[in-house]
């Protein structure tokens, strides 16, 4: 396994920045390969990317889910990966987010790419994306505000 950890800070509020986040299927605006996130329910999701020029798709559990401070995954099909991201008040209209990731690597190429930092660059530039999608709108897409506690049965639900 390999691990990333990158952070920005974003020039909105903590909310704004924490809401914005949970819009997964507006990812494919900022992230880098990543060509369509579908929401299952409220704690399922389908990803389909492009990794090391290679067409992925996987499913992940988002595993907790606190509004304003955390938000963890882990997938449970494809490529394993984990993580959460965490978001930090700053002052009133600044947001840190802290992105801190497990994967495996698979194959000659993505591990080639890992031992370079391909990775952990492209984490770091989907960040900076992040930022300016969401400061140049000046607000968010959407918004969840449900809790997800850790080790809670999750009931498939769709989120508004």
């Amino acid at each position: 396994m390999s691990s990333v950890q990158k952070s920005i800070d974003v020039n909105v509020p903590v909310s704004t920045a924490y809401n914005q986040w949970t819009q997964f299927e507006d990812f494919p605006k900022f992230m880098e390969g990543v060509k369509e996130v579908r929401q299952l329910d409220n704690t399922h999701l389908h990803w389909h990317a492009e990794i090391a020029g290679k067409d992925k798709e996987w499913d992940a559990e988002i595993t907790e889910q606190i509004p304003d401070q955390r938000i963890a995954w882990r997938s449970t099909s494809g490529a394993l990966n984990a993580g959460v991201v965490t978001f930090h008040k700053i002052s009133d209209d600044t947001t840190r987010v802290m992105v801190q990731m497990d994967y495996d690597p698979e194959g000659p190429m993505e591990n080639v790419g890992d031992a370079v930092g391909v990775f952990s660059h492209r984490v770091e530039g989907d960040l900076e994306r992040f930022k300016d999608f969401l400061e140049s709108r000046g607000q968010e897409t959407g918004a969840w505000r449900g809790n997800v506690a850790q080790g809670q049965q999750n009931q498939p639900q769709v989120r508004h």
